[in-house]
Parts: structure tokens; C-alpha cells; sequence
């Protein structure tokens, strides 16, 4: 276990591929970081674009998928940490289905090709076990959120949860770009499908929760724990 984040650090929950899963290397050499160590890879070349831009962002984040949106602390590091470790004690492993690049509203994203209500069901589990640790949004994050023309479910979400797409409104997705244009999509549509191959389609099984932490704004999320799902 790491020592306890500074204030102004974020956790979350979110789903990574497993070390010895191809995806999580490819995964990771597509966005130029490994979440895992923070250790910048060289990304394969993409003619005629910078990758290394059409990736910044979900570079920051790491390959994962959101499960706990990232929120400050308003309690204690360790209590975070034992409620994570016992949401996922009391989880059973499951089998996620195979995955797929999409466009997901412009952003190039693997998403899961069938439905599964068992990862829907860690997800809203995610939001509500770790809900008493996490400090309310300020006022220009949450008039950031509503600048989105946020639906009036979305609204209230964010008001209850300190963050609109989770629930009802949530996608599993691992973001792969940045919003594309379609000139964009053209290229990069096939070149990532391409890059990631078979890895994405292979069969798994949801084995781990993983506790990501933010230093600071701005600064690299890095997988802190990978809590055994044994429950």
C-alpha cells in the first residue's frame, strides 16, 4: 500500500487490464504511458497525425474504465482504502465479454459487445461504497459539469453523486483518443483496430479493482492497488 495523497489528491475506482493481459501492454503503448509503473512508452507511428496529441488526454488517466469518477478526499486515506478492499472482498469474479473499438460521440473508445449486467452492477457498487469518503465538488467544478447541457437526470446525479454518468447514465468505455474529426476517424479508426489486433476480442475474466490516485491537478493518475475481487 502507498502512503496516504497529499489534499489535494484524487482517487478512483476504475478497471485496468490485467499485467498479463496483451491489452494492457498494447493498450498502454497506444496511449504512451503505463499506468501501471509511469513509465512513458514510444507510440507506434501514425502518418500524417501526432498520436502523441490525439492521446494527451486519456494518456493522463491511464487505460482503464471508470468505475468510481476521480473525487477528493473529505475522510481519511485508509478509510478509502478499506472500503474499497471490502467492496471488492465481497464481489465474485466475473467474465466480461469481448470488446471492440468504437466511436463513442466522436472519442475512439473499447467498449464491451454484449451486455453485462455484472460490470453495471460493480460500477453502481463503486459509486455508492466509497461515496461517504469523497469531498464535494467546488462551485466551478460543478458550473464546469453543467456547461455541458446536461440532461435533468444528469443534473440531479451530479448533484447527489458529484458526477453526471454514473448509474443509469453510465457507459463502460476505455478511451483511446481524444474527440475526433471525421477526417481524423478515417486514420485512426483503422490504425488502432489494427495495433490492438486480437487483444481487445480475447476472453477475460473481471479478476481486480483497481484504486487509481492523482498527486495533484494536472498530474498523472497511477494505479496505487489492484484489490482481488474474492468475494
Amino acid at each position: 500500500m502507498i502512503g496516504a495523497p497529499a489534499p489535494e489528491a484524487r482517487l478512483a475506482l476504475y478497471w485496468a487490464p490485467e499485467l498479463e493481459d496483451p491489452l494492457h501492454r498494447l493498450g498502454s503503448t497506444w496511449l504512451g504511458r503505463d499506468a501501471e509503473t509511469g513509465a512513458a512508452l514510444p507510440q507506434p507511428a501514425l502518418p500524417g497525425l501526432d498520436l502523441a496529441a490525439i492521446t494527451a488526454d486519456p494518456r493522463g488517466y491511464g487505460l482503464h474504465a471508470t468505475l468510481k469518477p476521480p473525487f477528493r478526499l473529505a475522510q481519511g486515506w485508509a478509510e478509502a482504502c478499506d472500503r474499497a478492499a471490502a467492496l471488492a472482498a465481497c464481489t465474485a469474479p466475473f467474465a466480461l465479454p469481448p470488446l471492440a473499438v468504437t466511436d463513442l460521440d466522436g472519442f475512439l473508445a473499447l467498449r464491451e459487445t454484449a451486455p453485462c449486467p455484472a460490470l453495471h452492477a460493480l460500477a453502481d457498487a463503486c459509486v455508492q461504497a466509497l461515496d461517504a469518503c469523497r469531498a464535494p465538488p467546488t462551485e466551478a467544478e460543478l458550473a464546469r459539469r453543467r456547461k455541458a447541457k446536461l440532461s435533468p437526470a444528469q443534473a440531479a446525479l451530479l448533484d447527489r453523486w458529484g458526477y453526471p454518468y454514473v448509474f443509469g447514465e453510465w457507459r463502460f468505455h476505455v478511451t483511446l483518443t481524444r474527440r475526433l474529426t471525421s477526417a481524423e476517424k478515417a486514420v485512426v479508426l483503422p490504425a488502432v483496430t489494427e495495433f490492438l489486433g486480437e487483444a481487445p476480442a480475447r476472453p477475460r475474466v473481471v479478476r481486480e479493482l483497481c484504486l487509481f490516485t492523482q498527486s495533484g491537478p494536472g498530474a498523472p493518475f497511477l494505479i496505487a492497488e489492484r484489490l482481488p475481487l474474492s468475494g
